[in-house]
């Protein structure tokens, strides 16, 4: 019987050990969780937490400067939260590299000052730099650019210089990163501008700013490989989307253009040493009440260059004047170099299954640089319709012998294409 209770109460000492030593272990794990969270957790930094008042007056800027400082120092993956508002801020510059990845949530509205003052070449608003596997959540959310006292001041027709307002949103050298959700609204300059990036992707993107808004390219692309445009709608006063050279591998699926100038890739040319554009794919899309269609567009006089494997697919044009444009004697305002043809040449260019509307005569046009053919362009079932009273829809060429497949109206190069006068 002694041995028996010996026993017992020897069980009851390491039960109550055990119990303790558990309870002691969770209660660090529980303390040190705190602390230092796991490394897929993170925190979540709010914007109003960190002085933002989101009330459309009070000046945000130094709230969203000090949550991107410390969510991109954080050594786990962060998000920002921009909760329901109107956030009035100056420039803003999220710029990396962070230490981890950094995720924005928002659910704001992001307004800038309505005073047009001129900065820096290329300057920007809203500043995506040098970041890796970031995510921009828009959940709809609005980055106003309140530009129509810039339009008002706009000189560019007369100076040729445009580039000193700021862009609405500059995304630069990004990796493997992607912003959903957004709209940019009258951007006193380009609405967004793409640099230096790698792997990104743009979904359920909007642009919107009146046609008289000069100089408001939705989306302008250059330099960068790997980036996607998936469903978008844009409505500016200038091209919906530019694409500038080194640009590679660009894929633009299911865009609403209109009204605006169209898509386009170019201007090139107009600078020495301009990189490739090669592998641009442009399809399933809609361009409505535009001043062109699909153009690709040279300077004349240029330096050499190269644009080849573009493909234009399963578009529809509605009330489209020029609805497919080669233009290698392009000269806006007059401010054209002297000194022969565009030395841009262009090649393996695609154009399929595209219909419509045209709002001009002339509903195809590949205007080719005497000094560089055109060479390996394919039209393939192409069907157009005039709704004006000067007969029928005619095609023009000059410096190209395009190669015919499927349907073709109006029917292909029945007049020599001519510059502009």
């Amino acid at each position: 019987m002694v041995g028996l209770r010996r026993a017992k109460t020897l069980l009851f000492i390491v039960l109550v050990v055990m119990a303790t030593t558990i309870a002691n272990g969770a209660k660090m794990l529980t303390e040190n969780d705190k602390d230092e969270p796991s490394k897929g957790s993170g925190e979540t930094i709010d914007v109003k937490a960190s002085g933002a008042k989101g009330d459309g007056k009070t000046d945000d800027s130094k709230a969203f400067a000090d949550a991107w400082k410390k969510a991109c120092e954080s050594k786990s993956p962060s998000k920002i939260k921009v909760r329901k508002g109107k956030y009035l801020v100056k420039t803003l510059e999220f710029k990396g590299p962070c230490k981890s990845a950094v995720t924005f949530e928002m659910d704001g509205h992001i307004m800038a000052p309505s005073k047009a003052t001129p900065g820096k070449p290329h300057c920007g608003w809203i500043n995506f730099e040098k970041l890796e596997n970031f995510n921009l959540n828009g959940h709809g959310a609005i980055f106003d650019g309140q530009g129509a006292h810039a339009w008002k001041i706009n000189d560019c027709a007369k100076t040729g210089k445009c580039n000193t307002l700021p862009i609405n949103i500059r995304i630069t050298g990004l990796t493997n990163s992607k912003i959903k959700g957004i709209k940019s609204t009258n951007s006193k300059l380009f609405h967004m501008n793409i640099i230096n990036c790698k792997n990104l992707t743009l979904e359920d993107i909007g642009i919107d700013a009146p046609p008289e808004s000069l100089n408001t390219d939705g989306i302008h692309i250059g330099r960068s490989d790997g980036v996607r445009l998936v469903r978008a709608k844009i409505k500016t006063g200038d091209d919906c989307i530019s694409i500038g050279d080194g640009t590679e591998n660009f894929l633009v699926e299911n865009v609403e253009c209109g009204p605006g100038h169209g898509i386009a890739i170019g201007s090139l040319g107009k600078y020495p040493n301009e990189q490739p554009v090669r592998g641009v794919t442009i399809r399933r899309s809609l361009i409505k009440n535009t001043d062109n269609g699909v153009r690709i567009k040279t300077w004349p006089g240029s330096p050499p260059g190269i644009v080849s494997n573009i493909l234009f697919q399963d578009i529809t044009m509605d009330n489209v004047s020029l609805p497919i444009l080669i233009d290698q004697v392009y000269c806006p305002h007059g401010h054209c170099k002297k000194g022969g043809p565009s030395k841009v040449k262009l090649s393996d260019i695609t154009y399929r299954d595209i219909k419509g509307t045209s709002a001009s005569k002339v509903a195809v046009k590949l205007l080719c640089s005497p000094g560089v053919p055109c060479t390996n362009v394919t039209l393939s079932n192409i069907d157009f319709v005039y709704t004006g009273k000067k007969g029928p829809a005619v095609s023009a060429c000059s410096d190209v012998k395009p190669k015919l497949k499927g349907k073709m109206e109006p029917p292909a190069c029945t007049e020599k294409a001519k510059p502009d006068s």
